[in-house]
């Protein structure tokens, strides 16, 4: 998809750029849209517990099916490649033999009218599903389960992917974007392809009001707050942090800790640590 700049008739608009969307300009199906209440960031008490978060465009829920675990030895046919507001890769609705309906991540290079499989072992192609142990080594995979059954968990977002090196036992090993090299259960399913909308990152927002319409308030430093608000508040006019390093809101480090819980059941998974 390629990026298309604005007319700079504005001095907002001078560098301003957006995606021209390649697929299907359709409504999203019925059946597969739900509805849902918006929590701005606050918890059950009303207590705001994210920041910079609130307002934007009302926008619906499409069920994505992570999984297809029910459609194993299934075959399906895209219907269309639709646009999702919830996550940046772009989605295809496809519809199986049985005529069941179902949302999945669109990979790179998924046409309307395309064939799709799920199976313990198909086809290498995009968009096909099997499981880890059937995928050839050097294969580009998305959508990877951490755990069998659960539904894809890993290289969800917009041109992401990762590369299966090779069998290890019971487990594969595969390298994430993040030069991590991690092992998963062989038994898991994954997809063929790197996810859509590789040029999502390339995206200049040019506007406050565009960053407002995705939901996203204005973002204040820490140095501009009340010391009630902030470890770095305080002081007269923008003054240092006058600490010995940076904290966050809550007081703990910033900036460079590994925050990472070593007891964590899939730490002893990773073989290599993504570099910083």
């Amino acid at each position: 998809m390629p990026t298309l700049r604005v007319k700079p008739t504005t001095n907002a608009r001078r560098k301003m750029s957006y995606l021209k969307f390649a697929g299907d300009k359709t409504k999203a199906t019925k059946s597969l849209v739900v509805g849902g209440k918006r929590n701005s960031g606050r918890n059950h008490a009303g207590q705001i517990v994210v920041n910079h978060k609130g307002g934007g465009a009302k926008r619906k829920y499409r069920l994505i099916d992570f999984s297809l675990s029910s459609y194993i030895g299934k075959k399906a046919t895209v219907k269309s490649i639709e646009y999702d507001p919830n996550r940046t890769a772009d989605i295809a609705l496809v519809e199986f033999d049985g005529g069941e309906l179902a949302y999945i991540i669109a990979p790179t290079g998924l046409k309307k009218g395309a064939t799709i499989a799920c199976d313990e072992k198909t086809t290498v192609r995009p968009g096909n599903r099997m499981k880890l142990k059937n995928i050839p080594p050097s294969t580009e995979i998305h959508n990877i389960e951490m755990t069998p059954n659960r539904g894809g968990q890993i290289a969800r977002s917009a041109g992401s992917f990762a590369t299966l090196l090779g069998r290890d036992g019971d487990f594969v090993q595969i390298r994430l974007m993040s030069s991590e090299v991690r092992k998963v259960p062989a038994e898991g399913f994954a997809s063929i392809g790197v996810v859509s909308n590789i040029d999502h990152s390339k995206v200049l927002i040019g506007k406050a009001g565009r960053k407002r319409h995705m939901g996203i308030k204005p973002t204040v430093l820490g140095k501009s707050k009340n010391p009630v608000d902030h470890p770095h508040g305080g002081g007269e006019g923008h003054t240092s942090i006058g600490l010995k390093y940076p904290k966050t809101p809550w007081g703990a480090p910033a900036l460079g800790l590994r925050t990472r819980n070593k007891k964590k059941a899939g730490s002893k998974l990773i073989l290599s640590r993504r570099k910083k």
